[in-house]
This record gives structure tokens, sequence and C-alpha cells, in this order.
């Protein structure tokens, strides 16, 4: 048996690769990376195809149905219900069947291909004035293929409805090969145009044969999404067959382009925001204010905005843009409505500033993902993610919801489309335990009673799939759902189009994504406080909403996620795909080989450790921290990359080459530097940093003996000699001592030896320099991490005691010092004090020395906040400081892509460039002359001195240069600090 099988998989594997022209693999990699969408559910395909074109598609719907291989169409992955994952073939539709074919501004329509994203045709249509109305929150990553296939929505349906109101024809192939082009109209016998005889006879009885049932079988609301909209098909419908196929879930067909409508963009927006004392005042007024033509009436409760500023007092709030011609009239109609609704409110504010709208726009966004943590951490999850009711009836359901969610113990916490009485919400399910599963399942047939007795949907935006198909005889009754099977029968007679969806579903229950992930406690080293020490709870956290997949970063944005995505295209290089080799890793199922694994490892290698996805991931994935685990574990006790020892250990080697700096920098520009770095596993396009012939250390020291008695006074703050600015960039360390005692503060080094002459004894070891470990981290060298780790915590640990800040320059070591240190060193509660010490250098300027005023310099700023500044640090104290030295305008988000030994390693470096590329190049180029360049990071500023022509300098050099400017000048250097 298990022969036939290898050999009919091979078969299979090699009639596709001869058939179509576009990637097929049957790697276990590429399958792992198609296991799940951003549902509960989890299957494993056979292979996955990448499609060039429609005879493509053609070409591996003939080769499948010749095995009797079923067939899944799929876009961006993330789908909520499970329907975008399948046992068969998946045809990925991301890699190159994304093209706008063409755009017709007059018609206000555009051909498109179903791997389009549909930001992608925002951003053509908007040039025109015009935009696609549907705007999903995933609309960054989304495909139109995945929504025309789920019929979704978006917050700005109550303006422009759903994709069905967009589609004008379609185009698919059935699995037996038909070629089908659907749109609207009959012909002179009143069927459908369009379609094959066999089809187009078939539709027409089945049509004719139920027009009573057609008639009165489905509720009439706006977001009516569940099961086959046959009603769609009546003759007072206009007989539309495009809209009876948008939302049948690749079911019936496989979509290969599609005719959509436009729709145009006011001029102007502007955002109301409602406060109501509570989240079912909220439901109660959403539909009142659709006599106002809101274009968007959106619900969020405080548990989902906490933290947010720019909102009035309230338990919950409705978002509310209003457009207009010009800004005036949008705000004009923003304050009649917020006038309107006073009533009921408890407070209100129009947000005109765009920047004000998009940052509370990215919290409803978000949401996603956010509401799949409760407050207390615990995990949540979709699968009554988006049922709707009539809008009227919104604010009774939701307490009726609520009722049945403490009747179950279950906790959620509701959002979403309160216009359209449409709600998403992520419950706090056990899906791990059979307990917890069974419970699971009874909620989900009271839940679906509960919405049918409010006369809604099961679905309101993203299809059944296998979440709620099994419940629609509930919603639609046995003799509708019969004739679903009908319809499906005869576009798909042989079941191969995404068996288990919709039609003869699979069980609710069944195919959990949890069911093969270790039952217990994985052993690692980090201590993972947010998943109770978890592995598998910190991979989990993926739920599959695919934010990282972000192909450009927003406008004004300054986040990182993902940069290597953005830079290769591959799902393996995002943080999702990376997150679910992980979980199939700890599955066991395809990924076989654990921690070994050479396909997680591959997907990994290209991870340049920003963390940005630790801060932009809405559940906080941090991919970073997950690769030094992993490479901890697939080195163990074996030989690793030359990398990881030459820049890996890093400390080390400069340490031992700081004596000899001058020799080792005078080699390193001979051919002998090749050598080397051919050996260190360095990239050859590198040059090798140069050396500092006097360390920060060593200069401290001298200068230490030549100051004059009680020459320093004020509040004593640690400077952190890092690496990177003790060897490679002491100026930094000079400048921020030269800053910091201007603004009235003593630093101190921490308490270790004076340098030692070469050939000196070796220091004890309470003397030798310490370390933060970054270098050790990022390679998963954890063993001698913690070994660093510790020292450091025990050299420190009396100054900390007695309350001295610790100031780190670099902002990797910072983070390292902030998060990594107290995650490996979770069994010592010294660690977690000593991150709490840890001050950035605005951050002490700001705190330790309140009154000080930096000089002013009054010029404009450009280049990078570094990505662990943003990831972890935050960047609030710095914007603060930059604003009092008159330095305006603001950095750009994404990462350097040198980020350490990234960049330096070999096989890296064309990445490396096109990360530097996305953000951080253009934004240096585009800067007017004058302009100062700021990058607080080493590896920031190497890549600007390796591939820019304007230098970058650290905040810290530019403060301390207009200080002596003023001394010079004789000018006084600002107030002092306490």
């Amino acid at each position: 048996m298990a022969d036939r099988t290898e050999s009919e998989q091979r078969d299979l594997a090699e009639e596709l690769a001869a058939a179509v022209r576009g990637e097929v693999s049957f790697a276990a990699g590429d399958r792992a990376l198609m296991t799940m969408d951003a549902s509960n559910y989890r299957r494993v395909p056979r292979a996955v195809v990448a499609p060039r074109d429609a005879e493509d598609v053609a070409a591996a719907l003939r080769v499948c149905r010749a095995h009797g291989v079923p067939v899944v169409p799929r876009g961006g992955g993330t789908s909520i219900a499970g329907q975008a994952t399948g046992v068969g073939v998946v045809l990925d539709f991301t890699r190159h069947m994304r093209r706008i074919v063409s755009l017709d501004p007059a018609a206000r329509t555009a051909v498109v291909q179903p791997g389009l994203v549909l930001d992608d045709l925002r951003a053509a249509a908007g040039r025109h004035g015009l935009t696609f109305g549907p705007d999903p929150s995933t609309h960054s990553r989304c495909t139109l293929g995945g929504m025309i296939g789920n019929n979704s929505c978006g917050s700005h349906s109550v303006a422009w409805g759903t994709t069905a109101d967009h589609v004008r024809t379609l185009e698919l192939l059935t699995y037996g090969g038909e070629r089908v082009s659907a749109g609207r109209g009959a012909d002179a016998q009143g069927a459908p145009t369009g379609l094959p005889p066999r089809l187009r006879d078939g539709v027409k009885a089945l049509v004719d044969r139920e027009l009573a049932l057609l008639r009165t079988g489905y509720p009439d609301l706006p977001r009516r999404i569940s099961g086959y909209a046959l009603d769609a098909l009546l003759p007072e419908a206009g007989t539309d067959l495009a809209r009876a196929l948008t939302g049948s879930e690749g079911t019936l067909g496989v979509l290969t382009e599609a005719t959509v409508r436009l729709v145009e963009t006011p001029a102007a927006r502007v955002l109301a925001v409602l406060a109501y004392p509570d989240e079912s005042a909220a439901a109660e007024a959403a539909h009142t204010l659709l006599p106002h033509r809101p274009m968007t009436v959106e619900g969020m409760a405080a548990d989902l905005v906490a933290g947010a500023s720019g909102l009035p007092e309230g338990g919950a709030w409705l978002f509310v843009e209003m457009g207009g011609e010009s800004p005036a009239e949008a705000t004009a109609r923003a304050e009649a409505l917020c006038r309107a609704a006073a009533d009921g409110t408890t407070g209100h504010a129009v947000v005109t500033d765009p920047a004000g709208q998009r940052a509370l726009w990215r919290i409803r966004e978000d949401a996603s993902g956010t509401a799949t943590r409760m407050p207390d951490g615990s995990e949540a999850w979709p699968g009554w993610e988006d049922c709707a009711v009539p809008p009227a009836r919104l604010g009774p359901y939701l307490r009726d919801f609520r009722a049945l969610l403490t009747q179950y113990g279950l906790r959620g916490t509701p959002y979403g489309h309160f216009g359209d009485g449409c709600i998403h919400v992520r419950i706090d399910f056990d899906l791990l335990t059979p307990p917890g599963i069974r419970r699971f399942r009874e909620f989900s047939g009271d839940l679906a009673d509960l919405v049918v007795a409010h006369g809604g949907s099961l679905s309101g935006e993203h299809g059944d799939g296998q979440a709620r198909a099994e419940l629609l005889p509930r919603m639609y009754g046995p003799e509708l759902v019969g004739l679903f099977g009908r319809f499906k029968d005869l576009f798909d007679p042989s079941a191969g189009l995404n068996p288990g969806m919709l039609v003869r579903p699979d069980r609710l229950d069944e195919n959990l994504r949890f069911a093969p992930l270790p039952t217990g406690p994985v052993p690692v080293a980090f201590g993972y406080p947010d998943d109770d020490g978890d592995f598998s709870a910190a991979v989990r956290r993926c739920v599959g909403v695919a934010k990282c997949r972000n192909a450009t970063l927003p406008t004004g944005s300054s986040d990182v996620m993902c940069p290597s995505f953005r830079a290769t295209g591959e799902e393996q290089h995002s943080t999702r795909g990376r997150a679910r080799l992980l979980h199939e890793m700890l599955a066991g199922e395809v990924i076989t080989d654990g921690w070994r694994s050479p396909e997680v490892r591959d997907a990994l290698d290209l991870c340049l450790s920003c963390k940005g996805c630790r801060s932009d991931c809405p559940v906080g994935v941090d991919m970073a921290t997950y690769k030094a685990e992993f490479l901890h574990h697939h080195y163990a006790g074996r030989v690793r990359p030359a990398a990881h020892y030459s820049m890996g250990r890093l400390p080390e080697w400069l340490r031992a080459a700081a004596p000899a700096a001058p020799a080792f920098n005078a080699l390193a520009r001979t051919p002998l530097a090749a050598v080397a770095k051919r050996l260190g596993g360095i990239a050859p396009e590198r040059p090798i940093p140069r050396l500092a012939t006097e360390t920060l250390t060593r200069w401290w020291w001298r200068r230490r003996k030549t100051a004059a008695p009680g020459a320093a006074a004020g509040r004593t703050v640690v400077l952190w000699p890092d690496t990177f600015t003790n060897h490679l960039s002491p100026e930094v360390g000079r400048a921020a001592v030269r800053v910091l005692e201007a603004a009235g503060l003593r630093p101190l080094l921490p308490p270790t030896a004076p340098p030692r002459p070469a050939g000196a004894a070796p220091l004890p070891r309470r003397h030798r320099p310490l370390c933060c470990g970054l270098t050790y981290v990022s390679t998963g060298q954890l063993d001698r991490a913690r070994a660093v780790m510790r020292r450091t915590v025990e050299v420190l640990a009396p100054l900390v005691r007695a309350g001295r800040p610790l100031v780190v320059l670099e902002p990797s070591c910072a983070a390292a010092l902030r998060t990594d240190l107290p995650e490996l060193l979770a069994d010592d509660p010294r660690a977690a004090q000593l991150a709490a010490s840890v001050k950035t250098f605005a951050e002490a300027l700001e705190e330790l020395a309140p009154d000080w005023r930096p000089p002013r310099l009054d010029r404009p700023v450009a280049g990078q906040t570094h990505c662990h500044q943003h990831a972890v640090l935050g960047d609030a104290a710095d914007r603060r400081l930059r604003e009092r030295a008159g330095l305006t305008g603001d950095l750009s988000g994404g990462c350097c892509g040198l980020a350490g030994n990234f960049g330096f390693e070999r096989g890296h470096y064309d990445t490396s460039v096109a990360c530097a590329e996305d953000q951080l190049l253009p934004s240096v180029r585009q800067s007017p002359p004058g302009t100062e360049i700021l990058a607080d990071g080493f590896s920031c500023r190497t890549q600007l001195d390796h591939l820019g022509d304007r230098p970058g300098r650290h905040l810290a050099e530019v403060l301390a240069e207009a200080l002596d400017a003023q001394e010079e000048a004789g000018a006084p250097e600002g107030g002092g600090g306490g």
C-alpha cells in the first residue's frame, strides 16, 4: 500500500511538472506553509502549484482530475473559516497571477487576476480618484480572488456594500475543465449567459423548479454571506450568475480573471469618534446613524483600545467616517452627526488630521490579531468571527450573546461593523482538550440558533468554510441546503474543488490546527514569560492575519515588520510563514526532523532578528527570539556555520584584537582580508570594519587619570560600553559623555579594571569586560549568552540596587539587556531588576535631567529609527529630544538590512541591500542638503557607509558637536539638570 501511494505521488509530481509552467512543489517546507489559513483549522496538502496563467490552471486541473486529487484555490491565506486549507493540491495565486490586466477610469472598471492584492488595485485606481469599495482589515495583503471567493466586505460596506456588489464578470474553470464566463443577464430562453450547454441547461432547470424556495428562503439583511447566493439567479434579480458565484469559496470553479466595478472616492474624509457608556449602547445607536449617509460605522469596546490617545471618555466607541467634496464639508457633516447623536453619547471627537485618523484605524484593523489575547493574556480564537443580524437588532442580539457566553463560562470581545449588524469576536475556547472541544461544539450550535432567532446570517463577511457550514441547515433549513448540494453537484460532480466546505462539510470540530501539537511544554532556553514558559503557546500566537505580508509599509508608518518578506516576497520569509514552519516542526507530521529541520533552518536564515514582529504583529509574535531558540537546539552538539564563530563571538575577537588595532586595520586592507572573510563566513562584498585605535574604555581611563578632583558632579549614571561603541565607534561614547555631563549628570563606566597592555596576565573574572550577550543570542549560542549575561548581572547588581540607571547607547544592546537578558535568566530576579534600570540616551536625558535644554540645531533630519528601538525600547523620548533641539521631521521605518551579523554573513548581501533600499536609502536620498542623517545603531551607520553617500551619526554626536560649537562661540550650554 505504501509503495502504491509513493508511486501515485511520484506520478502526480511528474505529470504536474510536465504540464504546468509555474512552480510545482511537493517539498515538505512548501506544503507546511499551506497547512493553515487564519482559522482554527489545519489540513496538509499533497502539493503546492503556483500557476502562471489560466492555461496553467487548466493544466493543473486536468492532471488532478486524472488522479482524483482535489484542488483548493488560495490567495493571501487570511480566510478565517478554514476554506483556504485543503488536502489535495493547493493553487497559490500570490506568485504570478497578481496583475491588473486593465483599468478603465471612464467605465470605472478593472480587469484583475485572482492573486492581485487589494491595496495594489486601490493604489492604481486612486490615481484616478477611484477605489474598490470593499476593504477588509487585511486590505494590504488579501487578494481579489480571496475576496470574491468569500464575498468580503470591510468597514466601508455601509456605503459601498459587499464584494458581490462590485463584481461584473468572472472567468472560471470548473474541476471538469469547463470554462465559465459568468456575468449578469439571461438569454432568450431565460438561462444565464456565459455557461457551456450542460451547465446552462442545468442551472436554468434548477432555478425554474425552485422559484418559490429561492424567493422565500433567504433572510433580508445587508450582510447575508452564508451559503450560495442562488437567489441572485432569479429573473427579478437580473439572473446574475457572477453574483451567485461570488462567495462560493472555491467550491464551484477556480477564478482566473474578474472584471470589477470601481467607485469614486470623496475628496476629503473626517473621522467622528462617538463615545458611549458601554458596548450595548453603541450597538443600539449604530443603525440610527445610517440616515446621515456615513461611510463607516465601526464599533470598538474599551478592552480593545486600551491606551489609545485621542478618544473621548467612554466604555465603547463608534468610528464614523464622513466624506465631503472638501475638508470643510466633511468636517461639517461629521460635526452635524455628532450633534444629532449627542443625547446618547458620553462625548465625541472629530479627527481631521490624517495621521490621527490612521492611528485610530490601525487599532481597528489590528483587532483581528489583538483580540486573540484576552486582557489576562489567555488565548482566544475565531470560529464565530463575523455573524450578522439586522442592524436594528444588534443591541438585543449582543445582550443575548453576552448571556450565552456567561452560560458557557466563555469570554469574548465583540467589535466590528456595527452599522451593518455584523460583529467580529474572538472567544477563549479551549481547543486543546476534549472537554474544551465539546464545549466549543455545543456553544456553536446554541449560538447558531441565537443568530437565526434574531433573523441573522451565520456568516456576515468571511464565509462559512468549515467553521459554520455544518450549521447551515439551522439557518436555511434542509430543503435550501439540499439545493446548495444540487448546485454544487451540477458544477462539480466529482467533488474535486475544496471538498469539506459549504456542501457536505466536515464537522466544525474536526481538523483543528492544535490537535497534533505537543500536550506538554517543550524544553527551551528562553523563559517566554507572556506564554507561561510554553514554546508551543508562543508559536500559537500566530493566527495567520498576515500583517507581516505587507509588501510595502503604509505611508507615514514607522513599522518594521517584515523586512525579509518585503525583500523576497516569499511566504517562508514572512513572520507568518516561519511561525507555520515552527508549528509544523512541533506537530511532527510534515516537518519530521524536529529541531534539526533544514526547512525551518532555511526559512529562518533570512530572518534579520529585527524584532519588528514583536511590536508590529498584532499578537506579538517574536520571531527573533524563536530563531535564537531554534538555532540553539539545531546546532546543539554540532559544528556551526563559520559566521557563528566569527561574528557570533565578536566581543571575544574584538577584545583580543584591540591591542593590535593598527596592524589589524592595515591587514584588513590587503588580499589577506578576502581569505579571512572566506574562512569567517563573511560576505565578500563587505569591507571589514576598522577597529578603534583607542577604545572607549581606554579613553575613559586615560581621561579619568587627568580629570581634576571633583570635576564631575551630579547624579551618577552607568554608561554601558557596548562592544560596538567600545571597539568600533568610541566617538559615540565620547560624545555621549560630553552631553550627559553638560546635562548635569555624572557618567561612570561599569566597575571593571582598566584595559591591560598586550602580553599582560589575564584579568580576574570579576574584572573582565561585560557584555549584553547580543551576538551570542542572535546566533543561537544561548548557553554562552547565559554565562555572559549572568556575569553582567552579578557585577552590576550592587549598582542596580543602589538605583544607578544604566545608559545604553546602542539600541540593539539596550534591547538585549531589556528583553533577552531577563528572558534567558528567568530564574534570577536580579535580571529583571537590571532590565528595568536600562535607559536609552534620550530617556536618560529626559528622566534624569528634565530641566536641561539641548542646543538648538534647527535643521531637518532623515534616516531610520533603529528596528530594536522601535520594537522594544520605543522612540517617544527620542522624538521629544529632537523636537527640543530643533531637529524637525520623522525618521523612516523598516530595517537597515545590515542587522548586526546578518548583512555581513555570506549569502545575505542581496537581501541586506534590498532591505536598505526599502526605506532607509530612499529616505536619505530624498532629503534636502543640510539634512542631518541620524542613525543611532552601529549597523545602520555601517550600512549607510557601505551603500550610501551620506554618513549617519548618533544623536549624541550631533548634540555634542553643537555643544562644542556653543562653547567656542562663548554661548551658554543651557540649563542644568538634576
